[in-house]
């Protein structure tokens, strides 16, 4: 068994449950190993992508590993694309397994392995890799939704960051009810509100229910001529998030576009601090994923052809 270095700083994903889970595992490890408690922190791609790594250890999950990563003495754990091979750093990585359970995987190495974080991590990584067929699935998307819902810190102090007080916790019946009254709902007016971004993007709206499956079903049944759809969520703190989906790789194309990440088909960015208002997303999406066209050939426009009679004038003078 390696060992691992102390962390100054546990970092993770803090838009959804597998970065939830992720998170509080590696805090639980750290603490059985270094006898304190290290400091957790949460980002979006976007402020991650702007944060300073500046101390001399830490540990990472759920985060794409890049090359300003590599460093001695620090520890990552993660399941998203990466070009970028470690020399520096420990780099635990599998495209197939979800950032929780390669923590819970490293966690049962060091004894700190039970039923109810086992249940936990399984309804993780279904809800995360979008295991349609688990049987698990519909109360996988529940826990899941309740990190969407009430978002990252607010569950975290609901539960004193104890995961185990996660299972069964009364707020799913919440999400159950949500997801069997909403959903429908949501789905037939969201499929009359969508808008083009480009010829291969669309917006849509949302007003109930559980967006992720929402805009799922409205991929699987092929209700947009759009193969990447993207919805907007904006935090308390003003900033605009955009969530890509797509079925065949094309979301994590557009959100590098946007200075985001994630996976092929789930992925996301920030919007610059100045996109407030969802009209107003919507107008720097399209000039963003609208690249101007090429200029035409100076005889194929007024201002070419001006410019030629110009430069003959000129030269019989």
């Amino acid at each position: 068994m390696v060992p691992l270095p102390k962390p100054a700083v546990i970092c993770t994903h803090e838009s959804d449950l597998d970065g939830f889970v992720a998170g509080l595992l590696l805090q639980r490890l750290a603490s059985q190993l270094f006898n304190e408690e290290v400091p957790l922190q949460a980002y979006h791609n976007h402020n991650w992508k702007q944060r300073n790594l500046a101390e001399k250890s830490g540990w990472v999950c759920d985060i794409a590993f890049e090359s300003r990563m590599d460093k001695q003495d620090w520890l990552i754990l993660d399941h998203h694309t990466t070009e970028v091979a470690p020399r520096k750093a420990t780099l635990i990585h599998d495209l197939n397994k979800s950032a929780s359970l390669l923590c819970y995987e490293l966690c049962q190495l060091h004894g700190l392995g039970s039923p109810e974080l086992e249940r936990l991590v399984c309804l993780s990584n279904t809800a995360d890799l979008f295991l349609e067929d688990d049987p698990d699935f519909n109360i996988a998307t529940d826990y899941a939704n309740l990190v969407k819902v009430y978002q990252f810190w607010n569950l975290y102090e609901l539960i004193a960051g104890q995961l185990e007080r996660l299972l069964d916790h009364p707020l799913l019946e919440v999400m159950a009810v949500k997801r069997r009254i909403e959903n429908p709902l949501g789905y037939a007016w969201s499929k009359a509100h969508v808008t083009e971004i480009s010829p291969s993007v669309a917006y849509v709206d949302t007003v109930v229910g559980n967006i992720n499956l929402i805009v799922h079903q409205l991929l699987e049944e092929k209700a947009t001529p759009y193969p990447v759809l993207l919805t907007l969520f904006r935090k308390g703190n003003g900033a605009m998030i955009v969530s890509l989906r797509s079925r065949n790789g094309e979301a994590l194309q557009v959100a590098e576009k946007l200075q985001g990440g994630g996976h092929a088909n789930a992925a996301g960015a920030t919007l610059p601090r100045f996109v407030q208002y969802v009209p107003d997303a919507i107008s720097y999406l399209k000039n963003v994923l609208n690249p101007a066209p090429p200029r035409s050939t100076p005889l194929n426009n007024l201002e070419g052809i001006f410019a030629a009679i110009e430069l003959e004038q000129n030269s019989r003078a």
